[in-house]
């Protein structure tokens, strides 16, 4: 079993598109993959559940079956911080509840589980924890999604000193471009150098989930 904690330099990174993409990847390569999502902020009500159209779109890609709850045990209605959701809503999120949660996706037996976070890495959960603990706590491997936008440099070398300082593994990283970016691939080429583990792909404007699963180097991470 392998298990990938995709993170970001920031919110609106692509996290999700990227998940699933990998998702999709590995499907083709005939792995049994699991999702989850320990926590998201902006859901809408459907049948009486709160259900994030992020967590809707990991359920499509995967194939093991997971109910919505399942993939994602903490859920706000309000698109905002979730540390200041739980508070809104009278409510706390523990790690331990979140670790909880996952080993119960651990249970599936996946060859793969495909673990989103949620904006970069160090989300406060409130109550001085992170969302950084989750993942240091269960030892996941990392994937960074580095948005490609004036000031990613200094972003992705932050985001992958934290992850590192924090004792676990980066083991790979994508340039996804929602934007326009002068010098694209001056950055890019930039960050190959200063960042240790391998560039998987090189992501443009692709709204097609399986051409974009297409372009990842899904292969290097199962070696």
């Amino acid at each position: 079993m392998r298990n990938f904690f995709i993170t970001a330099t920031d919110t609106d990174a692509g996290k999700t598109h990227i998940a699933c993409a990998l998702v999709a990847a590995f499907v083709q390569r005939q792995k049994k993959v699991a999702v989850f999502k320990p926590v998201a902020a902006g859901c809408e009500n459907v049948n009486g559940q709160q259900v994030n159209e992020d967590v809707k779109l990991l359920a499509a890609q995967a194939n093991c079956q997971q109910s919505f709850q399942d993939i994602n045990p903490v859920c706000f209605l309000e698109p905002i911080a979730p540390h200041i959701a739980a508070m809104h809503n009278n409510q706390s999120i523990d790690v331990d509840m979140l670790i909880r949660a996952f080993t119960q996706t651990q249970k599936l037996s996946a060859d793969i589980n495909i673990i989103e976070g949620a904006g970069g890495w160090r989300l406060p959960l409130g109550n001085q924890q992170y969302l950084s603990d989750f993942v240091k706590r269960t030892e996941l491997d990392v994937i960074l999604v580095v948005n490609m936008k004036l000031g990613c440099l200094n972003h992705a070398l932050l985001t992958y000193e934290a992850i590192l300082a924090d004792g676990l593994t980066c083991v790979a990283w994508l340039a996804n471009s929602i934007n326009e970016m002068p010098y694209l691939e001056d950055n890019i080429a930039e960050l190959e150098k200063l960042l240790p583990m391998p560039l998987l792909a090189k992501i443009d404007h692709q709204s097609d989930i399986q051409q974009l699963a297409n372009k990842i180097e899904v292969s290097r991470l199962l070696q």
